[in-house]
């Protein structure tokens, strides 16, 4: 379903510059993407942002400890230095930067490419977002003079590895808003953090005639994973059905929970719609039936703060490769009285207190969950990316997001033959379409031409595609660092592809 102008052949004006200072989203709630009256968002340079005047705690224990100051192995610069002072990646030292997206593009050397002698416009942003300098330097930094293993090693390296890979842990519980760093666990992204809590929780807890409630909107991660323990332990998915705009049926899901209900298993943000479902009253009706909440924060936290307390969610879960950190990390929150009587999924080493042939004892939480040798250097990046967002405004981020959005969606709706899916009214600068005469690989290798990267495919949502009889569909997906001008060329561009039908 398509939005904003009708259907024309002129590329709607450039949006004038009113949304960055647009009240932003509450921490927890979604954001609405709604045009603006003014219209959407200008990102000339010139553009009005407003300046938080919040400042860092002074409390050094709450300070996130650096590793945004990359460590050359050409100078005897002490690790332990840049281990320890608080960062801040821009602007004065205690203030949030003001945001502007040409101010974040600076940081991105990868966005200053050419890709078929056009200049990339990275639109696949909902598969992985692209990596600041800060986050770049920070890992050459660390692997070149830096490295070491961590938790048990007496050495200088091995203590200062061991503090960055923790102050990862430390920052990630502030970033979610969770009570300690201890209700942190390490993983390599969301589809391993579903994997663990499906493996270590619903082995556990779940059994004949349980139920588990996952809408039609959700990635194959946050199905899959739940079909597995179904059939071992003789439990089943429910699929809890959409509306035609996209939105999850809250009528529907209020009549499936149950007492027979153990857990609802719920994206914040769909990959492939954009929708954002009201996560914490779904959360609290599951309470009332005793159940637990598994929330998939792969797709918002890019675009929104989080505060796990507020959304009262059981279960956490997010990858750092869609957050500006490198792949291959993520985090699973869960509250603490959850966490401590998950069992081991995996054994080794790290998760272990003492080990004979007649009796393991294990570590205590989180390193219970964390066997073998972590992803230390994506911790460290996944570190310097927060430090990063967290640098700026972010409540400015979403308003000039769910504008720029504001503007794409209107702009789309002048590509005759162009229909975007979904049209929740709340939801994040998730856009996928269809092109009448014309596949979605064809519309992608078409694009590419012109240098534009999106995405076609299925988008590991196959149900959620199936909801609007399609098995394949094209998607732009924005983020901060994308621009109006962007979306003008992908708009151009699909043009020209529909005048060569």
């Amino acid at each position: 379903m398509s939005t904003g102008a009708g259907a024309g052949t002129d590329v709607p004006a450039d949006p004038v510059t009113a949304a960055t200072t647009a009240a932003a989203p509450a921490a927890a709630g979604p954001v609405s993407t709604a045009p603006l009256a003014a219209g959407p968002v200008s990102t000339a340079p010139t553009a009005a942002v407003p300046t938080s005047t919040a400042t860092v705690s002074a409390d050094p224990a709450a300070a996130i400890p650096s590793t945004d100051q990359p460590i050359h192995p050409t100078t005897t610069q002490p690790v332990q230095a840049a281990a320890t002072q608080p960062v801040q990646p821009t602007g004065l030292p205690g203030q949030h930067v003001a945001f502007s997206p040409e101010m974040a593009r600076r940081d991105f050397p990868i966005l200053h490419r050419t890709v078929n002698g056009h200049p990339l416009v990275w639109l696949d942003n909902g598969a992985t977002t692209q990596k600041p300098r800060q986050v770049i330097e920070t890992l050459a930094g660390f692997y070149g003079s830096a490295n070491s293993n961590i938790h048990r090693g007496a050495h200088t390296m091995a203590r200062e590895a061991t503090e960055a890979y923790e102050a990862g842990r430390a920052a990630v519980a502030r970033f979610l808003g969770a009570p300690s760093p201890d209700d942190i666990v390490f993983v390599r992204g969301t589809t391993e953090a579903i994997n663990l809590v499906a493996q270590s929780w619903g082995r556990a807890n779940l059994g004949p005639g349980d139920d588990i409630l996952v809408p039609v909107l959700e990635h194959h991660s946050n199905i899959v994973p739940w079909q597995l323990i179904a059939k071992e332990t003789r439990a089943r998915v429910v699929p809890v059905p959409l509306q035609p705009d996209g939105q999850i049926d809250l009528h529907a899901y209020a009549d499936l929970l149950s007492m027979r209900t153990q857990l609802v298993a719920v994206s914040q943000a769909s990959n492939v719609l954009g929708t954002v479902p009201p996560v914490r009253e779904m959360t609290a009706l599951a309470h009332r039936y005793g159940a637990k909440v598994l929330v998939d924060g792969a797709q918002a936290v890019a675009h929104f703060p989080v505060d796990v307390q507020d959304l009262d969610a059981d279960f956490y879960v997010f990858s750092g490769h869609k957050l500006f950190a490198p792949t291959g990390i993520g985090a699973l929150y869960a509250k603490p009285e959850v966490l401590r009587d998950m069992a081991p999924w995996q054994g080794g080493g790290n998760m272990i207190d003492s080990v004979s042939f007649h009796r393991t004892t294990y570590a205590p939480v989180p390193h219970l969950l964390e066997a073998g040798t972590g992803h230390i250097s994506g911790v460290v990046g996944l570190l310097s990316a927060l430090n990063w967002l967290t640098s700026f405004d972010r409540d400015a981020i979403a308003a000039y997001e769910t504008s720029l959005m504001a503007y794409a969606q209107q702009a789309l709706a002048t590509v005759p033959g162009l229909e975007l899916l979904g049209s929740a009214p709340d939801r994040i600068a998730v856009l996928t379409f269809t092109l009448a005469g014309h596949a979605p690989s064809t519309i992608a290798e078409w694009l590419d031409r012109d240098g534009i990267a999106i995405r076609a495919g299925h988008h590991c949502a196959q149900p959620a595609l199936a909801h609007y009889g399609l098995e394949s569909a094209a998607r732009a997906s924005l983020a901060l660092y994308n621009t109006s001008e962007e979306v003008d060329k992908l708009v151009a561009s699909l043009h020209r592809l529909q005048q060569t039908a």
